[in-house]
Parts: structure tokens; C-alpha cells; sequence
């Protein structure tokens, strides 16, 4: 699910994509008015999360703007400006919700939710495929109920790999998923961890459990190997 922050305070946009991330969702983000209103009329976006005061443009400029041309986008207004009239103002344009700065994350995911459409993102707490078994919630990955030795980084791909549902995930989502903003994303490290996992997998259940299509990413291979 892909969101679009507008948001000229870079630490804030930061903290939201990190947390945004690691609660399933594809972010982008930009902090310049003119921008965000192009992207919002060129992408698709499940919601645009959208501060007011911008440089280029004012958040309301471009909220008026963009319901002109895509009026069922949705919109969550994120702002310092928390007065009555400033609520009211941004609702009347076309705002499906409104949002004051400082607010707590938890209840920004939940108005996400809220708009969206979206349940709680792990919708199974443990993860089948044959002969592989997958506790998210417990962070443990079993194979024909041996508990696997796996570091901490390869629990969370194979996680992130298996909540997915088979989709094709590239390099770079991945390690958004699993590493923080600041990690390189040409560095060896994710490799090091996929190749390391794939061979625990591997020595563990006799069969290669990840898809890699190149180019176009990696995915959890479906669960076939029980009909062998």
C-alpha cells in the first residue's frame, strides 16, 4: 500500500517513513509544495499524508488543486495549525481527516486505517509453507518443528518476504523493511544476510525457499513442496 508524505521537516518525514515502513506501508516523500501536488497527479497513492505549511506551495493550494483533478484521493491533513477555522478550512476543501501536530503515531496509524480501509497489517500470526513454519509474533522460524538457529536480520526478511503473500519484493523494499533510513542501500550487508538465510533454509528442509527474478526482486516460493 503506497502513501505519499508532504512534509518540509525533514526529522518528521524521516521518523514517519521509518515507522510507516515497518508497519507494511510504500512510502515516498517530498517537502516542497509543487512537487508533492505533481506526484500526487501523476502516481497512485492510497492516501497523501500532507503538512500545510510548504515551501512552492501552501498545503491548501495544493489540496484545492489536486481535488480539482483527482477527487477521490484521499487526504490526511498533518499540521501545527490546530484552531477551529484551520480544521474547518482544511475539511471544506477536501480533506478526508485532520490531523494537529504533536500527535502520537498509534493514532495516526489508526486514522490511516481509518481512510484506507486497512485491517491490522499482520493478519496471520504464524506463517505456513510445508515443511516451514513462521512465528511472527514470537520472531521463531521452525522446519518440521526444529526450532531454526537464524540471526535476528535473517528472521526479519524471511517475515517480510512471507507477510507478503508471494509478491515480488525488491532489494531496496526490503531492506526498508529491515534495516533503517540510514543503511546503504548498495551496500553488501542484505546480500550477505539472503544468501545466509537461503542456506539455512536450504540445509534445514532440502529445498531453496526464495524466488529471485532478477531485476524485478524476491519472493517466498508458494507451498508446493508437500505434493513431492
Amino acid at each position: 500500500m503506497k502513501l505519499l508524505i508532504v512534509e518540509d521537516e525533514e526529522d518528521l518525514a524521516m521518523g514517519l517513513k521509518r515507522g510507516l515502513r515497518k508497519n507494511g506501508y510504500d512510502i515516498e516523500w517530498c517537502s516542497e509544495g509543487r512537487e508533492g501536488l505533481e506526484l500526487a497527479l501523476i502516481e497512485d497513492y492510497e492516501c497523501i499524508l500532507l503538512d500545510l505549511n510548504l515551501p512552492g506551495i501552501d498545503g491548501l493550494d495544493l489540496l484545492r488543486q489536486l481535488r480539482q483533478k483527482k477527487p477521490q484521493q484521499k487526504v490526511l491533513i498533518l499540521s501545527a495549525r490546530g484552531t477551529v477555522h484551520d480544521k474547518v478550512e482544511g475539511l471544506d476543501l477536501g480533506a478526508d481527516d485532520y490531523l494537529v501536530k504533536p500527535f502520537h503515531f498509534e493514532e495516526l496509524l489508526a486514522r490511516i486505517r481509518n481512510l484506507t480501509g486497512r485491517r491490522f497489517v499482520r493478519q496471520e500470526a504464524v506463517v505456513c509453507r510445508g515443511k516451514l513454519r513462521i512465528d511472527v509474533e514470537r520472531h521463531q522460524v521452525f522446519a518440521q518443528d526444529q526450532r531454526l538457529k537464524l540471526t535476528a536480520k535473517e528472521i526479519q526478511i524471511l517475515e517480510t518476504l512471507a507477510l507478503n503473500e508471494g509478491r515480488l519484493l525488491s532489494a531496496e523494499a526490503i531492506i526498508a523493511q529491515v534495516w533503517s533510513e540510514d543503511e546503504d542501500l548498495f551496500s553488501n550487508a542484505f546480500k550477505v544476510h539472503l544468501s545466509s538465510l537461503r542456506r539455512k533454509l536450504t540445509l534445514a528442509t532440502g529445498k531453496d525457499w526464495i524466488e529471485c527474478q532478477r531485476g524485478l526482486g524476491y519472493r517466498l516460493k508458494e507451498n508446493d513442496y508437500e505434493k513431492a
